[in-house]
């Protein structure tokens, strides 16, 4: 059903009440007004009529029957009216408009019944005689001296002045006319006056309208103009200052939800909130990331939909259904395999009610990795440091057993347990290099200048001469002169030297080590390349490890102690930089440090 507007459910009701009012006040005024003419003109024909009583009642004594007839009509000429007497046997005796010999007995006629009762009658019906709507007055004549309410004898005769109603309703008729006229300029008076007042009672209403309109919008700066009105200036005021408290409390909500929404982006769990029936409410980045969904498209859609694996779906379901905090791990499936931790709670309402979970995800991958790089380290520094002290205790006990008794093989084992101790020295001088880097990089007490590349590099290939001498290998340079970048001259000295180092324990006798240098816009690039044996593909992840070597047997042999690489590393990240391998087995390998322009 269609709502009419408040202004016409007002203005038409007050409307209709006002113009009813009127036409009943016109039709009740017109019907009183009708009457009191009435009456005057009855009162009016009654004095008229009352004129010619005294010389009809003479003429009546005196039995002068014939003077009657003309003194009706000389009277009734003077009086403006129809006058007529009538015998109380109801025979005229005379009349001011006909002949009283052609005329009916009016014996019938109720005005002079109403007379011969001794009151003044009174009628408005149709003339027969005359043939139009005529006002009746009888008078009853007594003898003189006789009044007509004490008297109990019969009337001499019946005085009757008759006015034709036609000139009263033409009279009429022109009032009526007027009062029609005063009664619709009343009812447009009123109908403009209703819509005004109607208007400025809706009017109100419908600014209240707009403005909860505009609130539902979010235009909560919007505020009720308050009317004059009492009640409705309460009502406003009651709508402005719930927009200012709906406005706080989105405030409010809104701040929180920025936070809240800061806060999961800025984790480095990924959060997901589902609610009962299993469909994703929210999704952090993080999330997102490493189930490899979109948070935009996932919110609204369940689990299974979103979420592919199986082994997370049932994990889901599993928090959604149970009281107590889940926890469970999973390996994802992909090119990298990702191991993951879950932890799952179910969330509950404000009345407490449980109406869904959320699980919160771990990428333990990188801590796994760190766990396994953990053992291997103290296994390979275990095992670097047990071979020499085991075979210095070897030789020791030998000497203690009698050889040091034989200067030949006392000399020999003495010579093997300077080696390996020589070994031992080198580790352990690698791994305090290494801690001092460490220190150094989380302290940042590293003296930095600007310094050309050039006298570096030959400095550091000066140091690796006598080797390169031996199994002659040239060692190319090539770098600009001008080239220059913020370092520790002694420490990139020093990772320069252990890729030489490296590119000459690795490279064949007779062959090459080439070592380039060029400059981009964002950073400087050594390069060191070698044409040696190469390095396998799945290992170039972990040859930055410490103690981490593709062939042990073969790096024992050349003298490594697998911390030169690491060591590498730790100083070009104290320069704020980054090393990069390259290889190809049986083709060489080309090790390049990156060093940022500041």
């Amino acid at each position: 059903m269609a709502k009419r507007r408040l202004l016409w459910q007002l203005y038409l009701p007050y409307l209709i009440i006002t113009i009813l009012a009127l036409v009943l006040l016109s039709w009740y005024a017109s019907y009183s007004f009708r009457w009191f003419y009435y009456d005057d003109v009855a009162q009016n024909l009654k004095s008229r009529t009352e004129l010619a009583e005294r010389d009809i009642l003479t003429a009546l004594e005196e039995k002068k029957f014939d003077e009657i007839d003309r003194m009706c009509k000389t009277l009734g000429q003077t009086a403006g009216i129809r006058l007529t007497v009538i015998m109380p046997d109801g025979r005229v005796a005379g009349d001011s408009d006909q002949d009283v010999r052609r005329m009916e007995n009016h014996a019938d006629r109720p005005e002079f019944r109403q007379a011969m009762n001794g009151q003044t009658g009174r009628s408005v019906r149709f003339s027969d005689t005359l043939g139009k709507n005529m006002m009746y007055i009888a008078v009853p004549l007594k003898e003189q001296g006789q009044t007509v309410a004490g008297s109990t004898s019969s009337p001499l005769a019946v005085v009757r002045g008759a006015l034709s109603v036609t000139a009263i309703d033409k009279a009429l008729k022109d009032i009526y006319v007027k009062i029609i006229w005063g009664v619709v300029g009343m009812a447009i008076c009123a109908a403009g006056v209703t819509l005004v007042v109607s208007r400025k009672i809706t009017k109100p209403i419908e600014q209240m309208k707009d403005a909860a309109k505009r609130f539902a919008a979010g235009q909560l700066d919007h505020r009720v103009p308050v009317p004059e009105s009492a009640e409705l200036a309460e009502l406003a005021g009651a709508l402005n200052e719930t927009a200012d408290r709906l406005k706080k409390t989105i405030e409010t909500i809104t701040n929180q939800k920025n936070q809240l929404e800061a806060i999961l982006s800025s984790m480095a769990e990924g959060v997901v909130a589902a609610d009962s029936d299993g469909k994703i409410v929210n999704i952090n980045k993080k999330a997102a990331q490493l189930l490899e969904i979109e948070s935009v498209s996932a919110e609204g859609r369940s689990i299974e939909e979103v979420v592919r694996n199986a082994d997370i779906q049932r994990f889901m379901r599993h928090t959604l259904m149970s009281l107590m905090p889940t926890e469970e791990e999973f390996i994802l499936p992909a090119k990298l395999p990702i191991t993951l931790r879950a932890r799952g709670t179910y969330l509950t309402d404000h009345q407490g009610n449980k109406n869904g979970a959320v699980i919160v995800l771990s990428d333990m991958t990188k801590l796994q990795r760190l766990e396994n790089i953990r053992r291997d380290f103290v296994a390979n520094v275990s095992h670097e440091l047990r071979t020499p002290i085991t075979s210095i205790k070897g030789f020791v006990e030998t000497l203690l057993d009698g050889a040091i008794n034989e200067p030949e093989e006392a000399q020999k084992f003495l010579k093997i347990i300077a080696g390996h101790t020589d070994r031992l020295m080198a580790i352990i001088e690698d791994l305090l290099s290494l801690s001092r880097l460490e220190e150094d990089s989380q302290t940042r007490m590293v003296a930095m200048e600007y310094l050309k590349v050039r006298p570096v590099l030959e400095s550091a290939i000066e140091l690796s001469d006598p080797k390169a001498g031996d199994k002659k290998i040239k060692i190319e340079i090539d770098c600009d002169d001008e080239i220059e970048i913020l370092m520790n001259p002694t420490l990139l000295e020093q990772a320069v030297f252990n890729l030489v180092d490296n590119a000459i324990k690795y490279s064949p006798s007779e062959s090459k080590i080439q070592l380039t240098v060029r400059k981009t816009d964002t950073e400087v690039l050594i390069a060191v390349k070698d044409f040696g044996c190469g390095i396998e593909k799945p290992h170039l992840e972990r040859i930055f490890e410490r103690f981490y070597v593709v062939d042990k047997a073969r790096t024992r042999k050349l003298g490594g102690t697998g911390l030169g690489l690491a060591i590498v590393k730790h100083i070009v990240q104290l320069h704020s930089g980054s090393v990069t391998v390259e290889s190809t087995p049986g083709q060489g390998s080309t090790f390049t440090i990156h060093m940022p322009i500041k």
